[in-house]
C-alpha cells in the first residue's frame, strides 16, 4: 500500500509535512519528469519510487521514465561511471557511438514527454545525452549526478561536460563532487524512506527468521556490509578487517550484495569475495534480489556494527539506513559517508582494514559507547537524511529554476 504524505507525520514531524505543502501550491500542476538507468536495483531507483508518489500527492503531474537499452550499453556506463569516479580507463570511439545512439533513440522515444515537461530531472551519466537529441524544449532540464566526480579522469569528464553543461542546473551530494560549470548548482544529499520495507520497524521474530535463515550464530557478534558487490566498496577489504578482529573478538561476517541490471560488473567482482573469503564459514556472502528489502532490513537490525568501507563513494544510502536503525558504522572516509558518520558520535571513519579492525574491536568492547551511539545515530537521520528533507530541496530547486533571476521568492 503506497504511504501518503500524513504517514510520515510521525518519523518527521508535522511542521515537515506542513513546509512541502507550502513549497508545493506555486507548483501545482507543474510536470515534473525524472529519467534514470534502471527501476529496480540501486539507490537511485529506490528514492524515486517513493519521491514521484509524494510529488503527485503534493499537486504536481509527476512521471518516472526508464532508459531502454541493450547489455553492451550498460558496459559502457560502466565504464563512464569508473572513470568519473578516478579510474583510469580507455573508452573506445565504439562505445562512445553506442551510448550517443542509445540517448537518440530513447530520446526519440520520450520525445512529447521530453520537450513538453516543466522540469526534467536527468539522474547521471547514463541518460545525460538525452538533451542533445531534444532540441525544442519546453522546460528546465537538471542533471542529477549522484556519483563521486571529485576527481574523475579528465577524458571522461572531458566528454561528459559537453553535453552537461547545456543543462540549466545540476545537483550534487556533496559540494566536493561539484565540478566548473556554467549554471547554478545545488547540493541536495539522498534520503531514505522511514515507511519502506527497507526501513520500517520489523518484529523481532521475523528478524531472528531472517538470520536463522541465512545461518547466523544468535549467541556472537554480527558485523554487515549491505552493497553491490564493486570494487569501490571493497568488500575484500572488510573481508581482511574481519580476519583481523576475529583474532581478538568471535565475530561473524555477513556481506549482503544486490544486483542491478546496470551493473554487469557484479558477478566478476563476487567471484573475486569469494575466493577471498576462501571458505570461511563465518563469512555469508549473499547474493540478494533487488526486491529483498525486507530481508536487508531485517539482516541490519540483527547487525551489531555496519561497515560501508568504500573507497569511493556517492552517498551511501546504506549508511543512511544503518545510522537509521541505531547501528554504528564503520565507513570509509569517502564521499557522502563523511556526511553521516561522525567520529563518536555515529560511528568511525576509516582508510585501510587495519584500522576497521581496530575501531571493530574498541566498539565490541565498549556496549555502552554503542548505546549511546544508537540514540545520536536515529535522531542524525531524523533531522539531516528523511525523504521529506529531499522533496522539500527539490521543490525549492523547482521554484528557484521556476523564478530564474529573482532574488527573493515569497511563498504564501
Amino acid at each position: 500500500m503506497r504511504a501518503r504524505l500524513s504517514d510520515y507525520v510521525e518519523a518527521a514531524g508535522p511542521e515537515a509535512i506542513e513546509q512541502l505543502q507550502k513549497l508545493a501550491r506555486p507548483l501545482a500542476g507543474r510536470t515534473v519528469l525524472h529519467v534514470n538507468s534502471t527501476r529496480i536495483g540501486g539507490g537511485v531507483a529506490e528514492i524515486l519510487a517513493r519521491l514521484v508518489p509524494l510529488s503527485e500527492e503534493l499537486g504536481l503531474k509527476a512521471r518516472w521514465e526508464v532508459m531502454e537499452a541493450p547489455a553492451e550499453f550498460y558496459g559502457v556506463t560502466k565504464a563512464f561511471h569508473n572513470t568519473l569516479q578516478g579510474m583510469p580507463a580507455p573508452i573506445t570511439q565504439r562505445q562512445l557511438d553506442l551510448y550517443q545512439q542509445v540517448n537518440q533513440e530513447n530520446a526519440r522515444r520520450l520525445q512529447g514527454v521530453l520537450s513538453e515537461a516543466d522540469f526534467v530531472f536527468i539522474h547521471d551519466p547514463q541518460p545525460a545525452a538525452l538533451l542533445r537529441f531534444v532540441p525544442r524544449r519546453r522546460g528546465r532540464w537538471v542533471w542529477r549526478c549522484h556519483i563521486d566526480i571529485s576527481r574523475p579522469h579528465r577524458p571522461a569528464w572531458k566528454y561528459i561536460r559537453e553535453t552537461v553543461s547545456r543543462y540549466d542546473a545540476s545537483v550534487y551530494s556533496l559540494a566536493a563532487f561539484a565540478q566548473p560549470l556554467p549554471h547554478p548548482q545545488y547540493l541536495i544529499p539522498p534520503s531514505i524512506d522511514p515507511l519502506s520495507d527497507k526501513n520500517i520497524e520489523l518484529p523481532q521474530e521475523e528478524i531472528d527468521a531472517v538470520a536463522a535463515r541465512h545461518g547466523l550464530d544468535p549467541l556472537r557478534p554480527v558485523m554487515l556490509q549491505v552493497s553491490r558487490f564493486d570494487r569501490f566498496k571493497d568488500p575484500v577489504g572488510v573481508i581482511r578487517a574481519y580476519q583481523i578482529a576475529r583474532r581478538n573478538v568471535p565475530i561473524q561476517l555477513v556481506l549482503a550484495g544486490g544486483t542491478a541490471s546496470d551493473d554487469p560488473e557484479g558477478e566478476v567482482v563476487y567471484e573475486e569475495v569469494r575466493e577471498a573469503a576462501a571458505g570461511d564459514p563465518d563469512v555469508h556472502l549473499l547474493l540478494l534480489p533487488p526486491d529483498a528489502h525486507r530481508e536487508i532490513n531485517a539482516l541490519q537490525r540483527r547487525a551489531d556494527l555496519v561497515l560501508q568501507k568504500s573507497l569511493r563513494e556517492g552517498f551511501g544510502l546504506t549508511v543512511t539506513e544503518a545510522l537509521w536503525k541505531g547501528k554504528p558504522v564503520i565507513g570509509g572516509e569517502a564521499g557522502g559517508i563523511v556526511l553521516q558518520v561522525i567520529d563518536y558520535h555515529t560511528g568511525f571513519l576509516v582508510r585501510t582494514p587495519e584500522g576497521a579492525a581496530f575501531r571493530i574491536r574498541y566498539l565490541l568492547n565498549r556496549p555502552q559507547t554503542m548505546a549511546t551511539m544508537s540514540l545520536k545515530a536515529r535522531r542524525f537521520v531524523r533531522e539531516n537524511f528523511l525523504l521529506t528533507r529531499h522533496l522539500e530541496q527539490y521543490l525549492t530547486l523547482m521554484l528557484a529554476l521556476q523564478h530564474g533571476a529573482t532574488d527573493r521568492v515569497e511563498i504564501a
